[in-house]
């Protein structure tokens, strides 16, 4: 996993609801921001599960191509 320097993961602002379609919808604060289908939704799912709190804080900010921001 990434450094995580201004300690941003610390907190759950992102969360995720995988459809039965197998999409994964990505909010931040509420909001729907980035949905995620086909071979990139199942890579993301496969490893939401079993990864830790920051980790999965830090994988959906990825998948929202703003992690950095």
């Amino acid at each position: 996993m990434a450094e995580d320097a201004r300690n941003r993961f610390a907190e759950d602002v992102f969360t995720h609801r995988v459809t039965k379609d197998g999409k994964v919808l990505v909010t931040w604060q509420g909001r729907t921001v980035t949905t995620v289908s086909g071979r990139a939704a199942e890579r993301l799912v496969s490893r939401l599960d079993g990864a830790d709190r920051r980790e999965v804080q830090h994988l959906l900010a990825r998948a929202t191509g703003h992690f950095k921001h």
